[in-house]
């Protein structure tokens, strides 16, 4: 059983973070700054899978590295960019290599990124990533093969909670639900009136979910999320608390974490810590948080 896993079925409230590899082979501050800020005070630790479609180093590498500094990591795994051949390999190689939390992604599309040329996969999406896992830890591969000793995965989804309409996105939590995920962590959340209502709509799941909070640098940054980024919506009285001199904006974006971490602590079984670059504020969150 994974420490997350654990900790998520002895019901305490779990706070995971988060890490993007470098785009090149210097991992040494990525890995200094999960020492530093995340290890001790995070369950786990995921690290993002060529996240934007921005080329970087795997997930699958630097999950390794933490692993052998003793931090869990959660291996994010995205459809775009490998067929099943690839991704259940991938998934094979993870388990050989002491890997046990896998998040199943679909993944951004590829002109988001910095490689727009490139020919995106998409052979399995999320769901069917996750019943692959599924049929991994039966013995089978997805062509029925048998496997010469199967894996085990605590197996991980993504649910966009202030999604309008909300009803797709129950929709589709049941079908990754049934292809065997086990928690979920959310896209940003930041109205707390529409995760509310999220949490009443999936009551009847029974599966811990684990609210995601992104740190905010600006109210350019709040801004420019509401208009790209599709179901994360940043109410307008916390865009007026981040207009704030620059120098302030670290302390006001903690503060205003650890404000909803307070609001959502009942309603939710964790927080998922998106710090995009900002490591060192995770411990000053989840202090003024009171956790």
């Amino acid at each position: 059983m994974t420490r997350l896993k654990e900790a998520l079925e002895s019901k305490k409230f779990v706070v995971t973070g988060e890490i993007g590899p470098p785009k090149g082979v210097n991992v040494e501050s990525c890995l200094e700054e999960a020492e530093k800020y995340l290890k001790g005070k995070v369950a786990a630790v995921n690290v993002t899978d060529i996240q934007s479609a921005v080329m970087r180093v795997g997930s699958l590498a630097i999950s390794k590295k933490l692993l052998e500094m003793d931090i869990e990591p959660v291996f994010q795994m995205t459809c775009r960019d490998r067929n099943r051949l690839a991704l259940e390999s991938d998934l094979l190689s993870a388990y050989v290599l002491g890997i046990r939390n896998v998040l199943a992604l679909t993944g951004d599309y590829v002109t988001l990124g910095d490689h727009p040329q490139s020919k995106p996969v998409f052979d399995l999406d999320s769901v069917s990533l996750l019943k692959a896992m599924k049929d991994l830890e039966s013995g089978k591969d997805l062509a029925g093969n048998e496997l010469d000793g199967a894996p085990s995965f605590f197996k991980g989804a993504v649910v966009t909670p202030c999604a309008d309409p909300l009803e797709p996105q129950v929709m589709k939590m049941e079908k990754k639900i049934f292809a065997g995920a086990e928690f979920f962590q959310t896209q940003a959340v930041y109205d707390i009136g529409l995760f509310e209502k999220f949490i009443k709509e999936v009551s009847h799941l029974k599966v811990p979910i684990l609210a995601g909070i992104v740190l905010l640098k600006s109210a350019g940054m709040a801004k420019f999320m509401n208009e790209n980024v599709s179901g994360v919506f940043v109410p307008d009285e916390l865009i007026k608390e981040m207009s704030v001199p620059k120098e302030d904006r670290r302390k006001k974006s903690v503060e205003i974490a650890a404000r909803l971490i307070k609001q959502m602590k009942d309603m939710c079984q964790g927080v998922h810590l998106m710090p995009l670059g900002w490591d060192k504020e995770v411990p000053n969150v989840i202090e003024s948080a009171g956790l």
